[in-house]
């Protein structure tokens, strides 16, 4: 299971983290706050996903457990804190934000207030969190999956470009593989982070040229939502 799990987190890592690194060289280009919160949700990612590498060596304490527990809920935020700058109008953005604020503490204040057992088991991320960490992340998460998939949906509706279906459904599944976790289902944690990624990279990159990202979402929605 050690084997298995390393193998999983080491190619899941290795797909998030270039990934990062084509969006954060598109917003050096580029200068657009969308990409700069975009990529730094995938950098949030990749650092989750380093430390499940990490937890499948053995190595593990509460306090990387309530690290892991924090990056797991606030990227998909992120991602959906990047999605709302590109609404014409800023009372979404600014509002959201004032909510990502708020929820956020909310979840550190609860992290810090309550102890987190072992989770890890066999090297693979599984176990129980305190209901008031489970309230406190899904406060977090649910409202940005719903705001992802809205503006998502609209974006689409006025561009049609495919891509941003599978942008969406690859955050889409990251945030269910953090709530999977929540969940302990550590078998389809591995899985949907696994799916997750290859949709972001279908959305993001195109495979024409591989080392330049594409700004489907920036370049097609900006200014028309």
């Amino acid at each position: 299971m050690y084997l298995q799990a390393f193998v999983s987190t080491i190619v899941i890592f290795s797909l998030s983290a270039i990934l990062a690194i084509l969006l954060s060289a598109s917003y050096v280009r580029k200068k657009t706050n969308s990409t700069l919160l975009w990529s730094s949700g995938m950098w949030l990612f990749s650092i989750s996903v380093g430390l499940e590498i990490i937890f499948s060596v053995g190595i593990f304490s509460e306090g990387l457990i309530r690290f892991y527990t924090f990056l797991v809920a606030v990227l998909v935020s992120v991602l959906a804190l990047g999605s709302t700058t590109l609404l014409k109008g800023k009372m979404t953005f600014y509002a959201y934000t004032l909510y990502f604020t708020a929820s956020t503490i909310f979840l550190l204040v609860s992290l810090l207030v309550t102890h987190i057992s072992n989770i890890i088991l066999n090297g693979i991320v599984y176990g129980t969190l305190p209901l008031l960490v489970v309230l406190s992340s899904s406060f977090v998460t649910f409202p940005a999956a719903v705001i992802l998939i809205v503006i998502s949906l609209i974006s689409f509706r006025k561009s049609w470009q495919p891509k941003l279906l599978s942008i969406v459904a690859g955050v889409l599944v990251v945030s269910v593989a953090g709530t999977l976790y929540i969940a302990s289902f550590p078998s389809f944690l591995y899985i949907a982070e696994f799916i997750g990624i290859l949709l972001l990279w279908i959305g993001f990159v195109d495979f024409g040229s591989l080392f330049k990202t594409k700004e489907v979402v920036s370049e097609n929605v900006s200014g028309n939502v």
